[in-house]
């Protein structure tokens, strides 16, 4: 699993994306969608196969390309979207990398503590 703070936020390009593309081409297809280049979150394209998935992002001092070739298979497919792309967190990213479908999974609800309540009776 990759380990990410819960700040860095993913990404995906649900629009199958030319595997051709370096650094500046995947760069401009982010800025063309409104996304800040340099805020350090991943961004993540799939080729047209699904079988080829590249993720870009901004580290310190430079820009870092994560490639990777399925020799088998193809990615799964994604959720619905109304829009270009969708948000996935770190564990939903390690399962589309490994070639799980997500849209399978159930994740259980995370506990959240209750508002923290306010005694409003007199103190006697």
């Amino acid at each position: 699993m990759i380990g990410l703070p819960l700040s860095v936020k993913i990404m995906v390009f649900t629009e199958p994306t030319d595997m051709r593309k370096g650094f500046d081409g995947l760069g401009a297809l982010v800025s063309a969608a409104g996304e800040d280049l340099y805020s350090g979150h991943l961004y993540v394209f799939l080729s047209r196969r699904r079988d080829r998935a590249k993720v870009l992002a901004f580290e310190r001092g430079g820009f870092v390309l994560w490639y990777k070739r399925l020799e088998q298979g193809s990615f799964k497919p994604l959720p619905p979207s109304t829009d270009a792309r969708m948000a996935l967190d770190a564990t939903q990213l390690s399962m589309l990398l490994d070639g799980i479908d997500i849209r399978r999974v159930k994740a259980p609800r995370h506990w959240q503590p209750s508002a923290m309540r306010i005694d409003t009776a007199p103190a006697t």
